[in-house]
């Protein structure tokens, strides 16, 4: 199609070329089958090593697949189809291409039902393909979202069927869940069938030689073998190879991809005991010597295992809550209030996830808002603490935003949908945790390596093992009595190598970091800080200083001018009026401040300010009675300087007068410095070259910012104050919080300056900003911190996003860290010292000297175990509680 476009250009006479930069999409995928680190990195080379692929990310404990491709060279169903080629199990989960859909239908009952469907999604313009499943009733639709969208796809096939059909849109988070649940009912099943074959297995071993009349049964030959050897050898090989297959598939796909994985281990030590005991019998068939069985060593063997990998799927289901958890916020239903054919107003419910940009929405109290938007009709208070962290309702009225997911406490709101989709802020904070659940720390670099080499290691362990016990047993470096009864030195040998195969977990290591970063995650989003990834989490664990921005972040954000003083015989408001006309174009919070003092000063029954420190009839504030402004200019760090009447205007710093040749006298430097002292901003003002007066600004502190920098102290955490602001107010400002290192009068590039000189010696440093001039500083830090709703750029650029106005999520920030990755070093410690004690006891390291033998279905057991126990220890970071800072401080409460 590019090719005939291309040809028809040059046909017209001119030249043509066809455009190589292609947009990447991202693609989420299910992969089915992983069993350890070592099938990770399997699947990981091999999405990468496809043909368009630029990235691929894959999550042991989530089983999934994240990758960035270029749909111009590589499709999403070759990515499925590689998956499945390579072994494992593949499907699309969603993609940053908004141009499929799966809905479940009802209403379809017989076979005419699904031909009137299939006709209305035929006839249907921009649906590319669609495939229905009757069994499940759910309708997978691909379409031209520039042609059709979504809506009008699902209206279309409810007015085509005439009301028969009803659609509703399936979430792809809850495919997943219910993938999960799926996942663990099958798991369940395996294990009880497992189970009800073993347990008569066992009984027919251990329980009925004790009951002479069963046993004679049992001893009753048929054919070649006794009854006892028929019953065994059906039981487990139904076990072995019917419930046990998924082991040989598993084993199979690791070797074909050129890894050994934990299938290969299970597979190895079943078959062994296995095909050990069916020749055993036939060979006491052929010679008439018959040496004991072990099949209950398998199907024992493969019970464990099971039980462990049901009770691992319970596990890491548990893990992910967190995103459960934020995706069942979103209402599953909206209100739409639009207009029907005639033209009248009409009230319905559609699906949340098919609501568009522009729709105007009714939220009842008590109702859910269902998208972002913004309020056009009603006023109401609104619960947002479960996505901002704020606890007090705040007021909504006309032209104020809010966010999808909030509740809608008391009156009627009506809410134009402005931010759907992965635009919108709650999609954007599931996209942050799940990103940082896919993302590895670089500590699992470690587990990866050990994953790679573990299993051929085991496997030759378990080789000496073998021809230890076996060649020390024919020269006679131990007595005979050692053996089991009407045993031989072989048979002895094997059961020691078996267990060495199968106590050995290489699970237990490749989950170590995921579950725990998981867990944290999720935390952390529960507590309002939003953490990006595993490699942000292992930085933060060792942060030495934390930068702090002072406007903003450690204060309020929220300056007020609190002196105005004249030097000259200018009128007060008069003088008032030239500053605000200068500084109605500034952005600067200090401008809006000044503004906002002269307005209220020229107009005593003005609006009042809001919360934000804005008013609500903005435009009097800038319009009417402000001077007119020309070349006008913003200088970062110094002030503003305009025209006004064709006379120059300077308000700011010492700096800019200096700049600009403005004399300071004494008594206006003695003024402004008892300004600074008092942590006040002085602010000069100059006409016509000529000093007029000084406004002082004050900006008040955050009522936690002492506590917190005295917190930080005692961790171990030195904090640092970073301010555009001159050195006096900034001394003031740290010594009311009880910051001893301060760097004023630092232009926004010069922050990143501050803290590359910071980490020269190795430092790792933080820095905490809201604003767009600190996301160079948040960008160059080891790990950055963008606190309160910030900006979207400083929020971009930063590691960790604080939801919430409040520095106590500093300390919250950190103390998790700590506490995932103390959690993370126990769980690696735990599977690296199973491993280091198993094996040993396993190969009857000490079996000579205190007779401690391991029956492989028991190392079985410890193995499927260890991977259950290290999940379990993951999940304990789910009972978190943020430090209390009465306890950090050791402070007395009465």
């Amino acid at each position: 199609q590019d090719d005939d476009v291309k040809n028809a250009i040059e046909d017209a006479g001119f030249d043509a070329e066809k455009n190589s930069d292609s947009k990447t999409l991202v693609g989420q995928f299910t992969i089915g089958g992983m069993t350890c680190a070592a099938c990770v990195n399997s699947v990981e080379g091999i999405l990468r090593n496809l043909p368009g692929v630029k990235r691929a990310v894959v999550a042991l404990a989530t089983s999934l697949g994240e990758v960035e491709y270029d749909p111009t060279i590589i499709d999403k169903n070759d990515i499925v189809n590689a998956i499945e080629d390579a072994g494992f199990e593949g499907a699309l989960v969603q993609s940053s291409q908004q141009d499929k859909i799966i809905v479940g239908v009802s209403g379809v009952m017989t076979e005419m039902d699904a031909q009137l469907l299939e006709g209305i999604l035929s006839t249907s313009r921009g649906v590319r393909q669609f495939r229905y499943n009757r069994i499940s009733t759910e309708l997978e639709v691909l379409f031209d979202p520039e042609v059709i969208s979504s809506r009008s796809l699902v209206d279309g096939v409810e007015e085509g069927s005439n009301g028969q059909f009803k659609l509703h849109v399936i979430n792809p988070y809850a495919r997943m869940t219910s993938k999960d649940n799926e996942e663990a009912s099958n798991m369940f099943r395996l294990f009880m069938s497992s189970l009800l074959f073993s347990i008569p297995v066992f009984f027919i071993r251990v329980i009925c030689p004790h009951i002479p009349l069963l046993y004679s049964v049992l001893l009753w030959r048929c054919g070649p073998f006794i009854m006892d050897d028929w019953l065994k050898w059906a039981l487990v090989s139904v076990v072995q190879f019917v419930i046990g297959k998924r082991f040989y598939v598993g084993a199979a796909r690791a070797l074909k991809n050129g890894s050994t994985n934990m299938d290969v281990l299970v597979a190895l030590g079943t078959s062994a005991s296995y095909f050990y005991s069916v020749c055993a019998l036939l060979y006491g068939a052929a010679t008439g010597f018959w040496s004991p069985t072990y099949f209950e060593t398998s199907s024992m063997l493969i019970t464990f295992v099971l039980l462990g990998k049901y009770l691992e799927c319970l596990a890491k289901g548990k893990t992910s809550d967190a995103i459960k958890k934020l995706v069942e916020l979103a209402p599953a239903t909206a209100l739409l209030v639009d207009k029907d054919k005639g033209g009248n107003i009409r009230e319905r419910e559609i699906d949340a996830l098919l609501i568009q940009p522009g729709d105007t929405l009714k939220v009842i109290p008590g109702g859910k808002i269902p998208a972002d938007g913004v309020v056009v009709w009603g006023s109401s208070y609104v619960n947002e603490s479960m996505v901002t962290g704020e606890s007090e309702p705040v007021l909504k009225e006309a032209t104020s935003s809010v966010i999808g997911g909030t509740i809608n406490l008391h009156g009627v709101l009506h809410v134009k949908a402005t931010k759907i989709g992965s635009d919108a802020v709650l999609s954007q904070i599931i996209c942050l945790v799940e990103t940082a659940q896919m993302s590895k720390a670089p500590i699992q670099k470690f587990a990866d390596f050990v994953a790679s080499i573990f299993v051929p290691t085991v496997v030759a362990m378990s080789l000496i093992t073998l021809l230890g016990w076996y060649i020390g047993g024919k020269i006679g470096a131990y007595p005979e009595e050692w053996l089991p009864e009407n045993g031989n030195f072989f048979v002895f040998s094997l059961m020691f190598s078996i267990s060495v195969v199968v106590i050995a977990c290489p699970c237990a290591l490749g989950l170590a970091t995921p579950t725990a970063v998981m867990v944290a995650t999720g935390v952390g989003a529960k507590h309002g800080v939003l953490i990006k990834g595993g490699d942000a989490l292992e930085r933060a664990q060792k942060i030495n200083y934390v930068i702090f921005d002072k406007t903003g972040t450690l204060t309020q954000g929220k300056a007020t001018v609190t002196t105005a003083k004249v030097f000259t015989a200018m009128d007060r408001g008069e003088f008032l009026r030239w500053v605000a006309s200068a500084e109605a174009s500034s952005e600067h919070p200090l401008a809006k401040a000044i503004v906002e003092y002269a307005r209220h000063f020229h107009f005593f029954d003005g609006p009042s300010p809001t919360k934000d420190g804005e008013t609500h009839n903005k435009d009097s504030t800038i319009s009417g009675w402000l001077l007119d402004v020309s070349d006008f200019s913003a200088l970062p760090g110094t002030g503003v300087k305009c025209c006004i009447d064709g006379k120059r205007v300077l308000v700011g710093n010492r700096k800019l007068m200096a700049e600009n040749g403005i004399e300071i006298s004494a008594a206006t430097e003695s003024f402004v410095v008892e300004l600074e002292d008092s942590a006040k901003t002085g602010i000069l003002v100059a006409f016509d070259d000529k000093l007029i007066g000084v406004l002082g600004v004050a900006d008040p502190l955050k009522r936690e910012a002492a506590v917190v920098v005295e917190g930080l102290q005692k961790m171990g955490v030195e904090p640092v104050m970073v301010t555009g602001d001159n050195w006096r107010t900034a001394r003031a400002v740290a010594k009311e919080v009880g910051i001893k290192d301060v760097r004023a009068e630092v232009m926004p590039a010069g922050k990143a300056d501050v803290v590359r000189a910071l980490q020269k010696d190795g430092s790792t440093v933080a820095m905490v900003g809201d604003g767009i001039n600190d996301s160079p500083a948040l960008a160059a830090s080891d790990v950055g911190m963008a606190i309160g709703a910030g900006t979207d750029i400083a929020i971009e650029a930063a590691d960790y996003v604080l939801m919430r106005n409040n520095l106590e999520d500093v300390i919250t920030a950190i103390d998790l860290s700590r506490k995932t990755f103390a959690r993370i070093r126990l769980n690696y410690m735990f599977a690296m010292v199973y491993n280091v004690v198993a094996i040993p006891i396993a190969a009857g390291v000490f079996f000579p000297y205190l007779r401690i033998e391991l029956p492989p279905w028991a190392a079985g057991a410890c193995m499927a175990l260890s991977s259950v126990s290290v999940v379990c220890s993951s999940l304990f970071l789910r009972r978190y509680k943020k430090p209390r800072l009465t306890t950090l401080l050791k402070i007395t409460v009465e």
